[in-house]
């Protein structure tokens, strides 16, 4: 295989785009399942937190898809992992598309949770063979070239966005024609994969065993794993809480042999909980985000602001190279500002009354947002390069683990709780009629008596075709509803309003996270890339690995 001066292979950019397309194909399914929740909420009635629970599925399977393929790819080969994933996204199509209103409730829920589950998988082991692939062909600008590869994802939820609002809401196209469409930027990343070869990374191509890319993982990091995986084996699989813990702290200590109980890099365990919290703020804000903009003004109107931001993230995620040198600022810079505007945009998306302002709102959180993912993956492959895929792929799994079992969960349990707080409030008659008969919690939060999403959905297609005959105003639209209704639709959006204000404290506690590691490099002389070579040869552990020992 030819190698270029920048260390990356002469089929290096056919590979990026490859990567490209694999994520644009997650993005659009993401994007379009991310327009369909009301769909889904109307037509099996389901609540806000079990839809929360669907979303969340897309994220979670995510988890084991890039960890597993992660440990495994050097081993198997980066093409068989990407024919895995095909068959995975397939099949997954056909799981999701079984579910129909005729079947009982909960035979339709399960069908939607892992026909989502097993997509989610099939885009971790993607993102296991795309991720490693960028850091091995372009050794000297990870930040960027990462940033490139993942703009595949706002362009997936651009595309995602624009199926709902054009063949949706325009064409009134149903919801399974509109989710398959996924289909065929698979079928295109299939192609563009089929006969390339890939290179291995710097730590494979030293013959590096699988317990020294695991030591400075050690038992930190796998502890953030463990208790994300504990919180899966108990809310999705269903096991009691004891038991779930039980199974986690075995992997935890399967772990500790395999690193003969190798603490870790504390640096690295702060990457991992931090992109944990990445997880649940960008994945979690972008699952629920159209339906609740489109909640606040008109639903139309939230699919097209969704569109907006997304492609404004599309844009900003090739410019990373331009900043770094432009503005003087490390990865980790680049992660501190951007924190600290996704929570002023949360704050200011809180507020807003009109189309005009939500797209002001929007803009300041999608530039916080973007480069958050990508950024991080580059941190930990800088700092950390004898992990090989392992430390990228884990944290990848984090990210999604979380998305799928904090964010998600977390904002669908915050829109039932603040909303029928509100409606019970206002009117408990009026609560009393539209509640769930069945209260449900999240994690160690109280149990809650959600609005029904069936009533809600009828008071929303109500409230639809009102705006429609009464030139979309929003607030004309509410002067056709009952008395009953209006409290209904405005408890909904109330709770959307302090849902986006709670959600906005996380990238508020991420930003002192960058602020302390700022100081800490400051401390060490300045952010700098680490490579193999740089790390001492006299090293025990790498020595004996090299003499055949581990």
């Amino acid at each position: 295989m030819n190698i270029q001066r920048d260390g990356s292979t002469s089929n290096a950019a056919r590979l990026l785009w490859a990567g490209f397309v694999a994520i644009l194909a997650t993005g659009v399914g993401f994007g379009v399942r991310g327009g369909i929740l009301a769909n889904w909420g109307s037509e099996f009635g389901f609540t806000a937190s079990e839809l929360g629970a669907i979303t969340g599925a897309g994220l979670t399977g995510f988890c084991f898809g890039i960890i597993i393929g992660g440990l495994v790819v050097d081993r198997l080969g980066y093409g068989r992992l990407v024919v895995a994933a095909f068959a995975l996204h397939v099949l997954s199509a056909f799981v999701t598309l079984g579910a129909a209103p005729t079947q009982e409730k909960a035979i339709s829920y399960n069908l939607l949770y892992w026909g989502t589950f097993i997509f989610a998988v099939a885009n971790g082991t993607l993102e296991a063979v795309a991720n490693p692939l960028v850091v091995t062909l372009f050794p000297t600008k990870r930040a960027h070239y990462l940033n490139i590869l993942h703009a595949s994802w706002p362009a997936g939820l651009v595309a995602g966005g624009a199926i709902g609002w054009i063949l949706g809401d325009h064409f009134g196209w149903h919801w399974k024609w509109q989710l398959g469409l996924f289909l065929l930027p698979t079928v295109l990343y299939g192609i563009m994969f089929y006969g390339q070869h890939m290179p291995l990374s710097s730590a494979s191509q030293k013959g590096l065993s699988l317990r020294s890319m695991f030591h400075d993982v050690g038992l930190l990091g796998a502890l953030v794993v463990c208790f994300l995986l504990a919180l899966f084996f108990h809310g999705a699989v269903g096991l009691p809480q004891t038991w779930a813990y039980i199974v986690a702290g075995a992997l935890l200590a399967g772990i500790g042999v395999l690193t003969r109980f190798s603490v870790g890099s504390l640096l690295l365990f702060v990457l991992f909980v931090t992109h944990m919290l990445v997880g649940a703020v960008e994945l979690g804000t972008d699952g629920w985000i159209q339906n609740i903009t489109g909640n606040i003004l008109t639903p139309a109107e939230g699919k097209i602001l969704f569109v907006f931001t997304s492609f404004i993230m599309f844009g900003l995620r090739f410019t990373t190279d331009f900043i770094q040198k432009r503005a003087r600022l490390s990865p980790v810079g680049i992660l501190c500002c951007c924190a600290m505007l996704a929570c002023a945009g949360l704050l200011f998306t809180s507020r807003i009354e009109t189309f005009r302002g939500a797209m002001l709102a929007l803009v300041v959180y999608a530039f916080g947002k973007t480069f958050f993912w990508p950024t991080m993956l580059a941190v930990a492959s800088d700092r950390f390069p004898r992990t090989g895929a392992i430390a990228i792929s884990i944290m990848g799994g984090i990210g999604m683990m979380s998305g799928g079992m904090l964010g998600g969960p977390g904002l669908g349990y915050a829109k039932d709780r603040f909303a029928s707080a509100r409606l019970q409030a206002a009117d408990p008659a009026v609560y009393a009629e539209y509640k769930v008969a069945q209260p449900s919690g999240w994690l160690f939060f109280r149990d809650v008596a959600a609005i029904d999403g069936r009533k809600l959905g009828q008071v929303q297609a109500r409230l639809a075709a009102a705006r429609q005959e009464l030139s979309h105003d929003p607030q004309e639209g509410l002067s056709r509803l009952t008395p009953a209704e209006r409290e209904v639709q405005q408890a909904s959006i109330e709770g959307d309003r302090q849902t986006l204000r709670v959600d906005a404290v996380v990238p508020g506690v991420m930003a002192l996270i960058y602020v302390g590691l700022l100081l800490y490099f400051r401390g060490l002389g300045g952010y700098k890339v680490i490579h193999l070579e740089d790390l001492s040869i006299a090293d025990d552990e790498l020595a004996r690995n090299a003499a055949g020992e581990l």
